[in-house]
């Protein structure tokens, strides 16, 4: 995402946008290819406008997780793996984020799903059943699941938008569409990714994102080479406290590469 109205102008410009978000932050989650396949024009002008180590994190098609739920995706897998080829070394993951029904007993049509992909992608996984987080045994079914074919789980942290009521119209609409489960933590592969939830309110948003500082930068010592997306309810300043999560996790690891300094949107002018 890097096209938020609230951004315009202030944070980018009109005009190459992503090119202008890709000096805030070097990842972003590609949200829009869930509701369509883009066109491959579209993508090579995404490639265009970052570096190759910019973090694309694409969400598949809800053609293939939501409507088919995995089965006979043969036709609409291919054009969305042609369609982001021009991304090459920019897709770091597609994103399989699989709706709430999808339960501990339909985990063998995701394996035999991840079975079939090719390997020239990385893949990560978001589940929002509650069996996942609350069962053992379903959890260790995942894992062993996921496991075997290199691929994350992505938790979604709620747990600190969650703590108390809702206080913006934002807030209000997220309350009754983001899902409530448990903090989740572990990471499966070296390439962890992790969707953080706060408030609108960015003091109690770096107050809920403390455990994760702690996760990130143990993580970065053993090796891993985690992605995390800070969101609030109405995201008005996303990149910066992405930005500011980004700098104390640095406090912690020194030796983690500073991000670039934001592009300087120029003032609009009539001549």
């Amino acid at each position: 995402m890097w096209t938020h109205r609230s951004w315009q102008g202030r944070l980018l410009p009109p005009t190459e946008r992503l090119r202008h978000y890709a000096s805030w932050c070097d990842a972003v989650e590609g949200n829009t290819t869930f509701y369509a396949t883009p066109a491959r024009d579209t993508v090579a002008s995404w490639a265009a406008q970052t570096d190759p180590d910019f973090r694309f994190v694409l969400k598949l098609p809800k053609v293939i997780t939501h409507e088919r739920r995995l089965t006979d995706v043969g036709d609409p897998l291919c054009a969305f793996l042609d369609a982001i080829e021009p991304l090459g070394p920019r897709a770091h993951a597609l994103w399989v984020q699989l709706p709430g029904s999808f339960a501990p007993a339909d985990v063998p049509t995701l394996n035999r799903f991840l079975g079939r992909l090719p390997q020239s992608h990385r893949y990560a996984v978001e589940v929002r059943h509650p069996a996942f987080f609350t069962e053992s045994r379903a959890a260790r079914l995942l894992e062993q699941t996921l496991a075997s074919a290199n691929a994350e789980w992505i938790p979604f942290d709620t747990t600190a938008f969650f703590t108390s009521p809702p206080t913006s119209d934002a807030e209000r609409d997220a309350w009754t569409k983001k899902p409530r489960l448990p903090l989740r933590s572990v990471a499966l592969t070296d390439r962890p990714i992790v969707r953080y939830l706060g408030r609108d309110d960015s003091a109690r948003t770096v107050e809920g994102w403390q455990r994760w500082i702690d996760v990130t930068a143990d993580w970065l010592r053993e090796g891993r080479s985690p992605t995390v997306f800070v969101h609030t309810p109405d995201n008005a300043d996303a990149p910066v406290l992405a930005r500011r999560f980004h700098d104390e996790v640095r406090a912690r690891v020194p030796e983690l590469d500073a991000l670039p300094e934001p592009i300087p949107v120029e003032p609009l002018t009539l001549f």
